[in-house]
């Protein structure tokens, strides 16, 4: 049973079905917060629990249970009746959540939530005051390439269009000594930061294709710390994905940074945004003109108080948000930062697909120039046909 369901339709299913019925639904409720158990994410109208339960208890196929479990059901509504739809990923706290208040404030979108943490989005979204029905909410964990596979089954099974997928989520470890790993044996950064957001931006390329609103967009969020034509940028340690050997091999535990060299936590986070803008620019390059779909990546300006920090050193995190107050005069709020990336998915002005956008306080909205390594189409190319064997898209 999805990890979607909310405690009321919980609450309502409690009253159509008893017994040995019941008493499996709430199993699966306690079960739906946890994020790398498959079966948390199968649609109801799948779940063994819930199959075996309407065939004990319902008398007749009249009324669709399944449909009353199905989270927001819109099914039965053609596309061109629905409101536009934005996936984000990562919307349970700082860009992601303040992008998806801000889309849910127009009362244009419709947007889809798509977090590891269901109650955690769920308080969020309440608490940062997003109108009821103006989101839902899709378990996604994107370091499992078999969660974003069953997150893109549960989003078309929900009959919910989509005009826009805005991959926002990533990990960032810089004081980290070791490296972490996916699911899938990735290191960690570049398993959710790159490739899971690689094969979700693919497997719903054909939706974002046919968006109602003829004018769909794929936005990857970009880093200012992967840019080397910046002063952030040439920070030490500086992106650089070298001739990509780590990756050819698997970023596994044998060799876990993408230019094959020794591990650095802060690098990898850097590199895996490299690759994210990478990425963009080739998704321009293959599908744009066959498909209308816009790509573009931006950088939403330094977010000096996020959750994004949470494994950097205590004092860096004491320091960093006066410091870009005060001295560098380059701190953003979530909130404003949030409605930067907003701006990206519905400002007819920032439509032009292969850009790069970034904000100034005299310029407002601009189209920025990313680094040589960033501009590398064959380097770029190459990124894109190991990714695509990694996450299984080619052979």
């Amino acid at each position: 049973m999805s990890a979607v369901m909310s405690t009321s339709k919980i609450s309502n299913a409690g009253a159509q079905i008893s017994g040995k019925a019941s008493r499996a639904a709430k199993v699966v409720r306690l079960q739906a917060p946890c994020a790398r158990i498959p079966s948390i994410a199968m649609p109801a109208a799948r779940s063994p629990l819930f199959i075996a339960a309407a065939a004990a208890t319902a008398p007749a196929p009249s009324a669709s249970l399944a449909d009353q479990f199905k989270p927001n059901a819109v099914a039965r509504v053609p596309p061109t009746q629905q409101k536009q739809t934005a996936i984000i990923t990562g919307a349970s706290s700082g860009l992601g959540l303040n992008a998806a208040k801000a889309l849910a404030a127009t009362g244009e979108w419709h947007v889809v939530m798509a977090c590891r943490d269901f109650l955690k989005a769920e308080k969020a979204a309440k608490a940062i005051g997003m109108p009821a029905g103006s989101y839902s909410i899709l378990h996604l964990d994107l370091s499992s390439l078999e969660s974003v596979r069953q997150f893109v089954a549960n989003f078309k099974a929900t009959g919910r269009r989509l005009d826009a997928l805005i991959c926002n989520a990533a990990v960032y470890l810089p004081t980290a000594k070791v490296p972490r790993f996916t699911a899938d044996g990735f290191e960690l950064s570049v398993g959710t930061n790159h490739l899971g957001h690689f094969l979700l931006a693919n497997l719903l390329l054909d939706d974002l294709k046919n968006a109602p609103n003829k004018q769909p967009r794929c936005i990857i969020v970009g880093s200012i710390t992967g840019n080397t034509n910046t002063l952030a940028g040439n920070v030490p340690p500086k992106a650089n994905l070298g001739d990509l050997s780590g990756l050819a091999s698997g970023v596994t535990v044998a060799n876990p940074m993408m230019d094959g060299q020794e591990f650095d936590g802060a690098k990898a986070y850097k590199d895996s945004k490299v690759a994210c803008m990478m990425t963009v620019r080739q998704m321009h390059e293959r599908f744009h003109e066959s498909t209308g779909v816009t790509f573009a990546s931006l950088y939403p300006g330094c977010i000096a108080e996020t959750g994004l920090f949470r494994e950097h050193y205590g004092v860096f995190k004491t320091l960093f948000p006066p410091f870009q107050k005060y001295v560098t005069k380059g701190y953003v709020s979530e909130e404003e930062a949030g409605r930067r990336l907003a701006q990206v998915i519905s400002d007819p002005k920032l439509n032009k697909s292969g850009a790069y956008w970034s904000w100034s306080n005299s310029k407002g909205s601009f189209e920025n120039q990313v680094s040589e390594e960033v501009a590398d189409d064959a380097k770029a190319a190459k990124l894109w046909d190991l990714s695509a064997k990694l996450v299984g898209l080619s052979a």
